[in-house]
């Protein structure tokens, strides 16, 4: 009520009393006041009570990637509630986390323009220092493998290896092929595989011990030649890689839980490539009709693979042994990424056109739920150790 209604009811209720009025005015502009000052009070209470509820990463944590917020979220995945989102590179694609969980690696890739890795703490949930990958751009594929971060450098058709503990990068090997886009390499870091989308080529690169090299200028040694006394020719180590040819457009792939097999699908043709990893070769096509492929992962067990369709936003579900296709699941528009939980329950899929990150129970294979992400793109776990 302001006070000029105030005045005129208290004239018609009572004319007569106006020494009533006034002390009636006087009592409500001091309450105002006083109900003014404790509000102001109360800023500064309440503020703090805001940032108090900010919650702890948990121990183990779901990473989501928005391409349209350039933010990492972390995620509860008991709750499937965002905990936190730290700010990223401009143009951000994958996720990896450290071997104990505390440090978070996300690739700004810039279709091959870019030369960033963007990094985050996720214990104190903040953004530090990007680390510039330059000349290796376009950096995309991740993995976490023997402490050090490995990455696909698809605008200088290579990968690298970046160590966390000297700050600097220690290797990189070029491929020659074009858009190496995805990596995984084996925990004991001796082998990397990459998908090259345009070549329609999956590389094997592995580090091999080779046999000692002849004398200076090549040829071999003079019939009877002998070295020296305690002499003995080094060996030494290079990196040779195998070109595999595989379906085109192939760009998600994995390897199986028994290092066995390779799977990787074309977006082109929706066909999937199986590598025999000892051979080196295809030894499957599978006529699988997942046409706009986009990232594809075996289950914990090796039972199961899983494909998503960027152009469908169907999750394809097939028999790793008998390669049928069991269930297709729609989980929106433009299904991406995919991330299986340990015990192979459940699988996250990055719908990047939906702004979401869709839960599939993976027993009734069935959507049960959805995480609100904008752009949704590149998933991670982080267990911290």
């Amino acid at each position: 009520m302001t006070e000029t209604n105030i005045n005129l009811f208290l004239q018609f209720a009572n004319p007569m009393k106006k020494i009533a009025h006034r002390q009636i005015l006087k009592a409500i502009k001091f309450s105002s006041f006083k109900l003014l000052a404790v509000s102001f009070l109360w800023i500064p209470i309440v503020f703090t009570a805001t940032k108090c509820q900010a919650q702890a990463t948990p121990s183990r944590s779901l990473l989501a990637l928005s391409k349209s917020d350039h933010t990492l979220a972390i995620i509860d995945p008991v709750n499937l509630k965002v905990i936190a989102r730290v700010p990223v590179g401009s143009d951000p694609h994958e996720v990896i986390a450290s071997a104990d969980g505390k440090t978070a690696y996300v690739s700004i890739y810039g279709g091959g323009s870019l030369h960033e890795l963007s990094v985050v703490d996720l214990v104190a949930q903040k953004a530090l220092p990007a680390i510039d990958t330059k000349p290796l751009m376009g950096p995309h594929g991740l993995t976490f493998a023997g402490g050090k971060v490995w990455f696909s450098a698809e605008g200088a058709k290579a990968v690298g290896r970046y160590d966390p503990a000297t700050g600097k990068f220690d290797w990189a090997m070029g491929t020659g092929q074009n858009r190496t886009h995805m990596i995984y390499v084996t925990n004991d870091g001796k082998k990397v595989y990459t998908t090259n989308v345009s070549s329609a080529t999956v590389s094997i690169l592995e580090d091999s011990l080779l046999k000692p090299m002849g004398p200076p200028g090549g040829g071999v040694p003079p019939a009877g030649a002998t070295p020296p006394p305690g002499f003995a020719p080094p060996a030494r180590h290079d990196w040779i890689q195998t070109v595999i040819p595989v379906a085109k457009g192939s760009e998600g792939f994995d390897v199986s839980p028994d290092g066995r097999e390779l799977w990787t699908a074309g977006a082109e043709d929706g066909n999937i490539s199986i590598i025999d990893i000892a051979a080196k070769k295809v030894t499957t096509t599978n006529d699988a009709k997942v046409v706009g492929a986009n990232r594809l992962q075996f289950t914990p067990d090796g039972k199961r693979v899983l494909v998503t369709s960027l152009r469908t936003g169907d999750l394809f579900i097939f028999d790793a042994v008998s390669h049928q296709e069991l269930k297709r699941i729609n989980t929106g528009h433009g299904a991406a990424g995919i991330l299986v939980d340990d015990d192979g329950s459940r699988a996250f899929i990055g719908c990047t056109g939906d702004n979401y990150v869709a839960v599939i129970d993976l027993n009734k294979l069935e959507v049960t739920g959805h995480i609100d992400i904008r752009g949704a793109d590149g998933l991670a776990w982080a267990v911290r150790r």
